[in-house]
């Protein structure tokens, strides 16, 4: 049994961006993306490179590469073992796109904003 769960973060509008953007990858790409995603259920915290980056500010990346097709899904811990996908990209260049990752924190203010009011 996976020891994290991980749900993929969705818009006030109900768009789910990083599962739209698996859903756009290749059949090659998006599996070795769901295997990467099934080794974090199972090691959380623990996970690193070459699979796991820590960004900034708790955002996270998952990592994989098909060939010369690198693609990225960005992350954070939540409470009780929760993870959330926020977005993801392709990577064509070395760094991380900054926009990605102000998304991500943009997509991580929204998701616990929405949490704590519901409590």
């Amino acid at each position: 049994m996976p020891k994290f769960e991980v749900e993929f973060y969705e818009t006030p509008n109900g768009d789910q961006p990083a599962k739209e953007f698996l859903l756009s990858l290749d059949k090659k790409i998006r599996a070795k993306m769901a295997d990467t995603i099934s080794i974090l259920q199972d090691n959380g915290y623990e996970l690193r490179e070459p699979y796991s980056k820590h960004l900034s500010e708790g955002i996270f990346e998952l990592r994989a590469k098909v060939g010369s097709d690198i693609t990225r899904v960005l992350y954070f811990f939540y409470v009780d073992r929760h993870i959330i996908l926020t977005n993801g990209f392709i990577k064509k260049t070395q760094k991380t796109p900054p926009k990605e990752i102000e998304r991500a924190k943009k997509y991580r203010a929204d998701y616990l904003r929405r949490k704590e009011s519901r409590k």
